[in-house]
């Protein structure tokens, strides 16, 4: 079925409302360097730009998402094999700070957990639209990859590996000055 070209063009404004509005949702690199610093359950705060130098993995869960917690194990056997790497988990859950305290202490991780506030999520992440989500931000600060779904060692290695091959292929651009 064809349309007339004006029906066509009545739709590109939607279509680019679309495209502007996927765009305002992935998280912006250049806020990831900015400081995001959040409140751990613990008490504690974690500052992601006191983890430069590290890989971070920047995992969103919930108590209630099973493949949340099914994962967290691993994320967590990863952290403890990989000095170079940091995480952090944040839950994207309403449920009472409390409770959240007493899922941590039945689901131990080897890194630290905050809650966020889902009316008002940190800037330099998207509200996720699926759980688990996880970024993986590289030792400078930049983000490597997203991932929607479970996260393993495998995809997380993997992750590392071509971003490191990237970043070594790439040029330096303290070279020659």
């Amino acid at each position: 079925m064809k349309f007339p070209g004006a029906v066509r063009l009545m739709y590109l404004p939607v279509l680019l409302l679309v495209v502007a509005t996927c765009a305002a949702a992935a998280p912006r690199p250049a806020d990831l360097a900015q400081a995001f610093s959040i409140q751990t359950l613990d008490g504690k705060t974690f500052d992601l730009s006191a983890e430069r130098g590290r890989w971070v993995i920047v995992n969103f869960w919930a108590t209630w998402c099973s493949p949340c917690i099914a994962e967290m194990p691993a994320i967590s056997k990863f952290v403890a094999s990989h000095k170079n790497v940091a995480a952090i988990g944040l839950a994207w859950d309403r449920s009472p700070r409390a409770e959240l305290v007493k899922f941590a202490r039945k689901h131990p991780v080897n890194y630290p957990l905050a809650q966020v506030d889902m009316e008002h999520p940190p800037s330099a992440f998207a509200a996720p639209l699926a759980l688990p989500t996880t970024y993986l931000i590289a030792p400078d600060g930049q983000l490597v990859k997203q991932f929607t779904g479970p996260v393993t060692a495998k995809l997380l290695e993997q992750a590392i590996a071509a971003a490191s091959t990237k970043s070594a292929a790439a040029p330096s651009a303290s070279v020659g000055r």
